[in-house]
């Protein structure tokens, strides 16, 4: 069988398991699977995390300091598949061991490249 027949998933496919992964508590499943060795992270506007290495290193830190998890929501996705890019608007409620209860919303703006998150900001606090 050609490669090329085989069934490539969209952005938006991806993007809708990613968000399910994270909803169901597998957040470094998810990470795993869709992040880039090359992945650029950053929160808000503050220095970027670079490399998968890194990038995960932050990923676990967060999940092993969450002291309860109350909720997450997806609130808005939009997908722009000739770009190669994905908005996910969140909702988070939880607590976490050095920043303390946190509820607020935020929006994830991806680059997608191949298959994988190549770049993303989380933007929040505005």
């Amino acid at each position: 069988m050609s490669t090329a027949s085989l069934e490539t998933a969209t952005i938006a496919q991806s993007v809708e398991d990613l968000n399910s992964m994270i909803l169901q508590g597998q957040i470094l499943d998810g990470f795993d699977k869709y992040y880039a060795e090359n992945v650029v992270m950053a929160d808000n506007f503050n220095d970027d995390r670079k490399g998968f290495d890194a990038c995960r290193v932050f990923e676990v830190d967060f999940v092993n300091n969450l002291t309860a998890f109350r909720g997450a929501e997806v609130q808005e996705v939009r997908i722009d598949e000739n770009a190669g890019l994905a908005f996910v608007k969140w909702h988070f409620d939880y607590s976490h061991k050095e920043w303390g209860d946190m509820d607020y919303v935020q929006v994830a703006v991806q680059r997608w490249e191949n298959g994988k998150i190549v770049h993303e900001r989380f933007l929040y606090g505005y």
